[in-house]
């Protein structure tokens, strides 16, 4: 018995990929009217990029002696990560349990914890580091208010959605023996979102080890003090350091948490 095959019929505008393109020559239109309504010249990032290599050129000899100065502001950088990320984390499993559908059974009071979280993850950090400099002046303590806000927002969401994705078989079978609600938590919820959070807690630590240095650099404390400082002075070469010694601690954190969350798996 032959058997032939054939190949499915196409459409016109399927052999020709005129959705795909379409799709493609909508997005190149808006990329370009966007830019010319909000004024961007994109020529000029071609005309200046001789200006761009001039600042390489200028960076390419790092003041190697000023990473003995700023060490210990990068050790003050990464405390404020740590801090910063741990009590936010602390603050944000109640309410990501709070949140949780498939926990709290009560639409009202769940969807008011949502949008509770949602305002908070509306604030930008930066706003907030310049609102909580003017309130506790120049230092770390700004920053790890900041970054404790800003990792409450962001871990609280993935959180709840961590909880709401668990097997409800073990809270039936829980509460049909009579256990409260911290009882279920315990011992038919945690066991299986323990490792989840755990990554997401190291995620969000990589994050605010990076954003500790912006917030720095307006006066939130750390290394992103410094930073500001050699720019203002126009010392491109200590500049340099303090961008490779903040690349070095960067990488060695994404390197440590990408093992321990392979090793979470």
């Amino acid at each position: 018995m032959d058997i032939t095959t054939k190949m499915p019929h196409q459409s016109w505008g399927q052999k020709y990929h005129i959705k795909t393109l379409s799709l493609v020559l909508l997005t190149v239109g808006l990329v370009l009217l966007s830019a010319q309504v909000s004024g961007v010249d994109l020529a000029m990032f071609f005309t200046n990029i001789d200006q761009f290599t001039n600042l390489l050129v200028r960076m390419s000899h790092p003041d190697w002696a000023y990473v003995t100065i700023i060490w210990q502001p990068i050790l003050e950088t990464l405390q404020m990560a740590i801090i910063g990320t741990t009590i936010g984390t602390l603050f944000a499993v109640p309410f990501a349990f709070l949140a949780a559908s498939n926990i709290v059974k009560n639409s009202w009071l769940h969807g008011l914890v949502r949008f509770f979280l949602d305002l908070v993850r509306t604030l930008p950090d930066l706003l907030l580091a310049a609102i909580f400099v003017a309130v506790f002046g120049i230092g770390s303590t700004a920053g790890v208010v900041t970054l404790a806000i800003f990792s409450f927002g962001m871990i609280s969401k993935l959180f709840y959605e961590v909880i709401e994705t668990i097997d409800d078989g073990p809270i039936e079978a829980m509460e049909s023996v009579g256990a409260n609600k911290l009882q279920v938590v315990h011992m038919a919820v945690l066991p299986q979102v323990l490792n989840p959070f755990i990554s997401y807690f190291l995620y969000t630590l990589e994050i605010n080890v990076r954003a500790s240095t912006v917030l720095g650099y307006l006066g939130a404390g750390g290394i992103g003090v410094y930073l500001q400082r050699s720019l203002n002075e126009f010392d491109y070469s200590q500049t340099a350091a303090i961008i490779i010694m903040t690349l070095v601690v960067v990488l060695v954190i994404n390197v440590l948490s990408d093992y321990l969350r392979e090793r979470l798996v």
